[in-house]
């Protein structure tokens, strides 16, 4: 049994897998991992992962430290399944590198674009021969909403719930429907303007917000919401014999 720690900017995610079979996910904070140790009981685990791109704090590192199993910690040295051609490993997230490992596992052999959807808006390419090219990093729903707020005189705080109507008819259909279509027009675009390059590209979406999209867009979408849980996986059983 493998334990993925998977530390985001918002929460942390904690999963059991069996082989490649993911078993449970459960959400703690990211501050204190204070489930942690219930989690652990629950399972007999071999090996685990940790990932993060946050400095973690005293009461998180504690729990990790009573962790009894090898740990793999990913970094920028880590021994990946796939070739990774960024030219600044040491600041590219691992979860952007998880996430385009996860979605290489189910498709080795197709041109894949993933998009992560979470705090930030990530747009990952890994080619047919496994070969990783970088990305784009975009501001993510609740960002723009804030930043709407938060850098104008009187524009209110939005959230995305609420009614959606095709032009705003006041201030706050007007920032809803802005930053929400905003959105799902840019997601097209990068899409769209891959498959002028790669006809065959298949395009996976994961992160914690979903849009919507049109049929056709729909029909070359695989929405899979643990692709970086996933490729966490991978990673620890490919570096099995490394720790």
């Amino acid at each position: 049994m493998n334990l993925i720690i998977d530390i985001g900017n918002t929460v942390a995610k904690i999963a059991a897998f069996n082989g490649n079979t993911l078993q449970e996910v459960i959400y703690d904070s990211n501050k204190t991992l204070e489930k942690l140790s219930a989690f652990c009981c629950k399972y007999i685990f071999e090996r685990a992962i940790v990932a993060t791109v946050i400095d973690l704090g005293k009461q998180a590192l504690i729990q990790l430290e009573l962790l009894s199993v090898p740990v793999l910690w990913l970094d920028e040295k880590t021994s990946l399944p796939i070739e990774n051609l960024y030219e600044t490993p040491l600041t590219l997230g691992y979860d952007r590198i998880a996430a385009v490992v996860g979605a290489n596992e189910q498709f080795p052999d197709k041109n894949i674009l993933v998009i992560d959807a979470g705090t930030c808006i990530t747009y990952e390419f890994i080619d047919a021969t496994g070969r990783y090219h970088g990305g784009n990093i975009s501001p993510g729903m609740q960002m723009r909403f804030r930043a709407l707020h938060q850098f104008t005189g009187r524009l209110p705080l939005v959230s995305a719930e609420g009614e959606r109507v095709s032009i705003g008819k006041n201030t706050d259909t007007a920032i809803r429907e802005g930053v929400l279509k905003g959105i799902e027009h840019e997601i097209s675009g990068y899409i769209m303007a891959m498959k002028h390059k790669y006809a065959e590209v298949l395009v996976f979406l994961t992160g914690g917000d979903d849009f919507s999209f049109d049929t056709n867009l729909k029909s070359i979408i695989f929405a899979d919401r643990f692709l970086v849980l996933k490729g966490l996986n991978r990673i620890l059983n490919y570096n099995n014999d490394r720790i």
